[in-house]
């Protein structure tokens, strides 16, 4: 299976592609994290990468085609998380693949939801852990309850870099909807929902 997650930043398509990972095998792509790798060893690339994240914005294409074609070139079925951003990288995306992709997901979210879910996100430093203040809350307070390490919010998880991505999704990401909706790839799911009423719906698109 070769997917592809398409929606705004903290949409969700990382928690749900995670999830098909462990129940399908399908390995998952996601682009953030290969970016966060490579920021947090100060890499050339991370540190290119790390001031546009600071402001909100994508990292430009040329930065990020070259590690996507690098992974995908070593995979048979995946779960493309984050990637392709704009028309630009869809058409690199089909350049470099060996065979069509089998469907687009589409997870749809509004702007005010997307605000009060990534500001309250938290994240482990350590083991990568994912928790929220009201809906999944760490058992250790403000420690992550699996490492124990202290939890911490991501610099583009405040309030104005998280409207700020949301405006950029919605002027160069947004139309990958209509572009994959002519090729008949495109399904919709909404995003604004429970995970596990999303995970449900994702099941049945597919």
């Amino acid at each position: 299976m070769r997917l592809v997650f398409l929606g705004a930043p903290g949409a969700g398509k990382g928690t749900q592609a995670k999830r098909l990972e462990a129940e399908k095998g399908w390995t998952v792509v996601a682009t953030g994290d290969l970016l966060r790798a490579a920021i947090a060893q100060n890499t050339p690339l991370g540190q290119q990468a790390h001031a546009y994240i600071q402001r909100g914005e994508l990292v430009p294409d040329p930065l990020v085609n070259q590690i996507v074609a690098e992974r995908l070139a070593t995979l048979e079925s995946f779960i493309l998380d984050g990637y392709p951003r704009n028309l630009a990288q869809a058409e690199m995306l089909e350049s470099i693949l060996t065979k069509p992709l089998d469907a687009v997901i589409y997870f749809e979210i509004g702007e005010e939801s997307l605000v009060e879910r990534l500001s309250g996100r938290r994240i482990c430093p350590q083991c990568n852990a994912v928790y929220h203040i009201k809906t999944n809350p760490s058992k250790a307070g403000d420690k992550c309850e699996q490492c124990g390490a202290p939890l911490i919010r991501r610099e583009d998880d405040q309030p104005e870099a998280i409207r700020r991505r949301f405006q950029v999704f919605r002027e160069q990401t947004e139309p990958l909807v209509e572009y994959y909706r002519e090729r008949g790839l495109l399904r919709t799911i909404n995003a604004d929902a429970p995970p596990d009423e999303v995970y449900a719906q994702l099941l049945s698109v597919l």
